[in-house]
């Protein structure tokens, strides 16, 4: 009986680990990144209210950032959760159940950031 060893090896599991991993990095990165620009847009001088609320979101940049970061933090959220379940729940079927009930839940979540952010 022959031992594989480097990449003819056949790995089974969750994932690799390193895509993963550096996804959640990534991600972090960008929701963190975004916050600090967040924070500079409502400590600029002057009364907050809906108009500048309105006015921070409505520059197409910040838009494109908002979008990036719905998601960032949709797939960060995947990630974490899938591997939850990967490594906590063993028998296949409800696995596959909370796979599905996750992903549904996830885009349900950031359809409606989208629609609550511009009114879609």
């Amino acid at each position: 009986m022959a031992i594989e060893h480097g990449s003819k090896r056949l790995v089974v599991g969750a994932s690799y680990g390193l895509r993963d991993w550096l996804a959640q990095r990534i991600t972090a990165v960008l929701m963190a990144l975004f916050t600090v620009v967040l924070l500079v847009q409502v400590l600029m001088p002057g009364e907050m209210g809906y108009d500048k609320w309105a006015g921070i979101f409505a520059a197409q940049w910040m838009k494109f950032l908002t979008f990036s970061v719905i998601v960032a933090l949709a797939w960060h959220a995947w990630v974490g959760v899938r591997d939850i379940w990967m490594d906590y729940v063993k028998p296949v079927g409800i696995r596959l159940a909370l796979h599905v009930f996750t992903i549904v839940w996830l885009v349900g979540c950031a359809g409606w950031a989208i629609q609550v952010l511009w009114r879609l």
